[in-house]
């Protein structure tokens, strides 16, 4: 067993779910990358189905992310009221969201200049501030 299998099959268990073949193939194609990888869960599937000839269930797909995502794995970036797109760099950073082509795109935080937030809500304190922006074709 591959020392990455051994680290997914731990990701699944911390996560209370049985590191079933598919489940570790989920684990390799989100997390096997040098870079952070977008994605919706539409876009996993094809990617499972078509270039992984994998025959998996939206519900197995669906109950995976989400049990990374409340577990910290990923993190989740809703996009409209109707499609979230999942992120597998979980650390505070900003999003350019590609209208056209439904892609995110990575803004480093050192590229976005201070947030003044001057609306304060009695008994809450602001956890982060994360920016996103919507682009266009010119």
């Amino acid at each position: 067993m591959k020392n990455s299998e051994v680290n997914y099959i731990a990701k699944l268990r911390n996560s209370r779910l049985r590191p079933t073949k598919q489940r570790i193939k989920i684990c390799e194609v989100l997390f096997n990358r040098e870079k952070t990888f977008h994605f919706s869960i539409s876009d996993l599937i094809k990617i499972l189905q078509d270039q992984h000839n994998l025959k998996i269930s939206l519900a197995t797909v669906y109950n995976t992310v989400h049990a990374f995502q409340k577990k910290g794995y990923l993190k989740e970036i809703p996009v409209k009221s109707s499609e979230s797109y999942y992120d597998t760099n979980v650390s505070h950073h900003h999003h350019f969201f590609d209208e056209k082509d439904g892609r995110l795109i990575d803004i480093n935080e050192t590229d976005v200049g201070p947030i003044d937030i001057q609306t304060k809500i009695p008994g809450k304190k602001i956890k982060s501030i994360e920016v996103f922006v919507k682009l266009e074709d010119q």
